[in-house]
C-alpha cells in the first residue's frame, strides 16, 4: 500500500514538474477582437499555459471570463503582471500604435512578444521594434491568418519550382462589409480600426498589409508603390478610407491589389501569374492552370503541427529550434509597414512613391 502510495506520489510530483515547466503565455489587451478566437486555446493551457491577462475594461474582462478565464489571471497594470507572472511570451491584441510601447516593457525583460498584423501603425515604430529586439535578443512575431494555411504553401512550392513559369503578376483582394460595432468584444475594436493614428490608416492598413506581405514574399520589395482609395461611407468611417487599391511596381513584374470595408462578402484571396500558367489560392483552395487550359485543384497536405497555429510556432522559435516562418518574421514585416507608409504618401501627393524611404 505505502509503496502504491508513493508511486501516486512521484507520479504527481512529475507531473507538476512538467507542468510548471511547460512554456507560459501572457496576454496584453483585450481590445483586438482576433483575441476572441485565439483565448480558448490559451486558456485550454494547449501548448502553453496562460499565466496572466492584462487589461483594465471591465466589459472586456467579462468576456474573457465567459470563455473559462479565471479571475486570478486578471491584472491591470501591464508592467506589474509581467513582473508577478514572468512568462515566456507576451500576445498583445492592442491598437498598432501602442506595439512598441509592449516592446519597451517586453524585450529588456526577455519576454518574446506576438502581434496581431500589422507589425506597427508606423515605420518608424517597426524599426524601433526590430532594434529593440536585436539588442535584447527576443522574438518577435506578427500574425497573420494566411501564414497558417497549407494552400498558402503548395502555390508558394509550384512557383517556385517552376510549374508556372517566371512569375511576374500578383492580384490580391482581401477584405469584407467592414468592422462591426455592437457588443463590448466589437465596440472598443472599431474605435482604435476606424481610427487613422491607432491604427494607422482605414482599410489601407487593416487589409493592405496581407496584401503587401504577399507581395514581398513572391517578389521582393517594390520599386514603387501607387495607392488609391475610396471614402465610400463617411457616415459610418468618418475619419478613414473604406476602400483602397495599391499598385506595386517592379522592374519586372507587378503587384495589383484590392483592401476593401465595403465588399459584399468575405474574400482574402491571391492570384500568381507566371508566363505560362497561374494559381489561385484561397484558405481552404488550391487551382493551377497551364496556359488556356482548364483549371486543376490541388491537394493539399496538412502543415506539421509546429508550423500550423502561431503559438506552437513562437515556442520553438523561441526556444530556438527553428526560426521564423518567413511571412510571420520580422524583417518582412518592418518592410509591410515601409510599403504602407509609402502608400499613404502616395494618397496625400497622389503619385507614385519611391522605395525604399528614406
Amino acid at each position: 500500500m505505502r509503496s502504491c502510495i508513493r508511486a501516486f506520489v512521484l507520479w504527481l510530483a512529475a507531473l507538476s514538474a512538467a507542468y510548471s515547466a511547460s512554456p507560459t503565455i501572457a496576454v496584453i489587451g483585450l481590445q483586438h477582437s482576433h483575441v476572441w478566437g485565439h483565448l480558448p486555446r490559451m486558456i485550454s493551457g494547449n501548448p502553453a499555459r496562460l499565466v496572466g491577462i492584462s487589461e483594465a475594461n471591465t466589459s472586456l474582462i467579462a468576456e474573457a471570463q465567459k470563455l473559462g478565464a479565471p479571475a486570478s489571471v486578471f491584472y491591470t497594470d501591464d508592467a506589474r503582471m509581467l513582473d508577478t507572472v514572468k512568462p515566456d511570451i507576451v500576445w498583445a491584441f492592442t491598437p498598432n500604435n501602442d506595439h512598441l510601447r509592449i516592446v519597451k516593457l517586453c524585450a529588456p525583460r526577455g519576454i518574446h512578444v506576438m502581434f496581431e498584423k500589422p507589425l506597427a501603425s508606423t515605420l518608424a515604430d517597426a524599426r524601433a521594434i526590430r532594434v529593440l529586439a536585436q539588442r535584447h535578443g527576443i522574438v518577435v512575431l506578427t500574425n497573420y491568418q494566411m501564414a497558417w494555411w497549407p494552400s498558402n504553401y503548395a502555390a508558394k512550392a509550384k512557383a517556385g519550382s517552376g510549374a508556372l513559369g517566371q512569375v511576374w503578376r500578383l492580384r490580391g483582394i482581401v477584405g469584407h462589409g467592414g468592422p462591426g460595432s455592437e457588443g463590448p468584444r466589437n465596440s472598443v475594436f472599431f474605435q482604435w480600426l476606424t481610427d487613422p493614428v491607432q491604427n494607422g490608416a482605414g482599410a489601407l492598413m487593416d487589409f493592405g498589409c496581407y496584401n503587401a506581405l504577399w507581395s514581398l514574399w513572391y517578389l521582393g520589395k517594390p520599386e514603387s508603390v501607387y495607392a488609391h482609395v475610396n471614402h465610400l461611407r463617411p457616415a459610418i468611417f468618418p475619419k478613414v478610407e473604406d476602400n483602397s487599391t495599391m499598385i506595386l511596381g517592379y522592374k519586372n513584374g507587378v503587384g495589383l491589389f484590392e483592401g476593401s470595408w465595403d465588399l459584399p462578402r468575405s474574400f482574402q484571396e491571391l492570384e500568381v501569374f507566371g508566363l505560362e500558367g497561374s494559381a489561385t489560392l484561397t484558405r481552404d483552395r488550391l487551382e493551377i492552370r497551364k496556359g488556356r487550359g482548364a483549371a486543376i485543384e490541388e491537394p493539399l497536405q496538412p502543415l506539421a503541427p509546429g508550423n500550423a497555429e502561431p503559438i506552437a510556432h513562437m515556442i520553438a522559435a523561441a526556444h530556438g529550434k527553428k526560426p521564423l516562418n518567413p511571412m510571420v518574421a520580422l524583417d518582412i514585416n518592418v518592410d509591410v509597414v515601409e510599403i504602407i507608409e509609402a502608400l499613404k504618401k502616395s494618397i496625400a501627393t497622389k503619385a507614385a512613391v519611391k522605395l525604399p524611404l528614406r
